[in-house]
């Protein structure tokens, strides 16, 4: 029998189209939708199918629609492949995707979980537009050598590595002027290629304060409970079941970098043997098989 976890996607898996089928074909999927766009006060749906582009690629809006949109998709799974869902042992997900897993593993009903993302994504966004600032993933470089183009960039601004994803593939988070000078140290260092992110600003990073303290505040005033499997945090690479843990390792998350390389890692050393990536994209898929190129990964699109 397979180990499954189900893997969830974070912020810039969204596109515009998103969610239309699901909901096209699946009453519950819509039913999810509805219940989002009465708690955002939008039509969420709409706005994922139609666009605008510009506005559902804010920060505000990306976050609690890539929410919705993964546990929509996680429905279609219930029906194709219940066994799947009644057999996972472990879930993870990429910076905003964790609070998918958690709602998924039962920890936060849905309307909590989505009324936290929402407020989450408002302060990030709010921390970004009073700082001028971005993301940059840098390709075909080692983990020293983009710590060391860190150091020489920060004369233009603070800057650091915002998330370890696989061999290969670190992003790094700063001031916009930091940014724009790493992109060139990465080239001449020899990195295959620099992508600048389409994000509001230097997530996971300082910069993003006061973000974490209104997301606090936010936590507070909802119930976390035992998730029924154990949720891979972001920032220590490990299992957590305690809801306690669980929320203040929510909250350090937004200043710290995302140690996603490691957890895949580290499902894999426990035996995970079958994912899922449940929701819109396919990055995760990708970034796993970078870890192991055989892995068996199974995607559950939105």
């Amino acid at each position: 029998m397979p180990k499954i976890a189900f893997l969830f996607p974070g912020q810039g898996a969204q596109y515009v189209g998103m969610g239309k089928a699901l909901c096209d074909s699946d009453p519950t999927a819509r039913a999810i939708f509805e219940q989002a766009s009465e708690i955002l006060g939008y039509d969420l749906l709409r706005l994922c199918a139609e666009g605008p582009e510009e506005r559902l690629n804010s920060t505000a809006v990306s976050q609690p629609a890539i929410f919705t949109a993964s546990l929509a998709a996680l429905e279609s799974l219930r029906k194709s492949e219940p066994e799947a869902v009644a057999e996972c042992q472990a879930a993870a997900g990429l910076s905003l995707g964790e609070y998918t897993a958690l709602t998924f593993a039962g920890a936060m009903s849905f309307a909590d979980g989505l009324r936290v993302v929402k407020r989450r994504g408002e302060a990030m966004q709010a921390a970004a537009d009073a700082t001028p600032s971005g993301m940059v993933s840098i390709l075909g470089l080692e983990i020293p050598q983009v710590e060391e183009l860190c150091r020489k960039a920060a004369d233009c601004g603070p800057v650091s590595i915002a998330n370890y994803l696989c061999p290969g593939n670190v992003v790094v988070s700063g001031a916009k002027a930091a940014c724009e000078r790493i992109e060139q140290l990465a080239t001449e260092a020899g990195a295959m290629k620099t992508v600048r992110l389409a994000v509001a600003g230097a997530f996971h990073t300082a910069i993003m304060r006061p973000a974490d303290e209104r997301l606090k505040e936010a936590l507070d005033q909802v119930e976390i409970r035992t998730p029924r499997i154990p949720v891979w945090s972001n920032v220590d690479a490990q299992p957590h079941t305690d809801p306690q843990e669980i929320r203040g390792l929510l909250v350090r998350q937004v200043l710290q970098p995302v140690q996603w390389e490691q957890t895949l890692r580290n499902l894999l050393a426990e035996g995970f043997d079958r994912f899922y990536e449940i929701g819109p994209g396919r990055v995760l898929a990708g970034l796993l098989k970078r870890i192991q190129r055989k892995a068996d990964c199974r995607n559950i699109a939105a």
